[in-house]
């Protein structure tokens, strides 16, 4: 609807198949619809929820939000500088530096979302609404 300035509402499946209705209601069940901050801090060491952390979208969220990539390139880059002004060893050093700041980053980037979602009440509320971790009660 361009030009009137209309919004156009989109339609959501009224009928659902019945194995996407059985995964709904068991997402339903054990999902928790909304755990306040001070709750999770709280429950957390005591078991009373099951945290699950998609690590591909950990990555993508922890390498934005340190900016890893930026740094790692800088190292690499004053690293490989170094090297061709004939302080070879110390660019060797900051090229691996750089390269195991990155990857040492994206492997712990799930253990690295739990710890900043469980400090800091805006990083739960974004990893929680964005999808990157899930907190469901603990079905023991």
């Amino acid at each position: 609807m361009a030009g009137g300035g209309a919004t156009a509402t989109r339609k959501l499946p009224a009928v659902m198949t019945p194995r996407s209705a059985s995964a709904a209601e068991a997402l339903q069940e054990d999902t928790v619809p909304y755990v306040a901050h001070e709750e999770f801090r709280e429950g957390l060491p005591g078991g009373r929820f099951r945290v699950i952390v998609d690590p591909a979208l950990a990555q993508r969220y922890v390498v934005h939000r340190t900016r890893v990539n930026v740094i790692a390139m800088l190292a690499i880059c004053i690293g490989a500088a170094l090297a061709l002004a004939g302080q070879a060893l110390w660019g060797i050093v900051l090229v691996g530096l750089g390269i195991a700041a990155n990857r040492l980053v994206k492997k712990q980037a799930p253990r690295i979302v739990l710890h900043l979602a469980s400090r800091q009440a805006a990083i739960y509320a974004e990893v929680t609404s964005q999808g990157v971790m899930e907190v469901r009660r603990r079905s023991d």
